[in-house]
């Protein structure tokens, strides 16, 4: 009996501490895509840097709606799209995240704070974990 209540306290201890960690790292800021998939962008063109992607239509952190388009090409840590005729491009690792944590599905990143696709407050993505030696 104490066995097995020494275990399932060691194995409580041990999900809250991977669930503490997790939450300390901020979210992922990662954008999944690849060539052919439909994803939303800033509508702003060439001159906007808030580089706001999403998996789902909404505002972008810029204040602007969200514009429909299809991936091109994944090159070198970037997602190419065509706007207006015009290829353009934007980091697939966002300075910022959506917020809703794990079940939401929006996918939004971006290079600034502002609202995500779902229209929840951005958060600041984690520092990524340094290399071993």
């Amino acid at each position: 009996m104490k066995k097995s209540v020494l275990l399932v306290l060691t194995l409580l201890f041990v999900v809250v501490a991977v669930s503490l960690v997790s939450a300390a790292k901020g979210p992922g800021g990662t954008f999944d895509a690849k060539p052919g998939d439909v994803i939303y962008v800033c509508g702003c063109g060439a001159g906007c840097d808030c580089g706001s992607l999403a998996k789902k239509e909404g505002t972008c952190s810029c204040g602007n709606k969200l514009v429909k388009t299809t991936v091109n090409r994944v090159e070198k840590g970037r997602v190419y799209y065509s706007l207006d005729g015009k290829e353009l491009s934007a980091p697939m690792t966002g300075k910022y995240a959506c917020g809703c944590g794990s079940g939401c599905d929006c996918g939004s990143i971006s290079q600034k704070p502002g609202k995500c696709a779902c229209d929840r407050d951005m958060v600041k993505v984690g520092p990524a974990p340094k290399a071993k030696k």
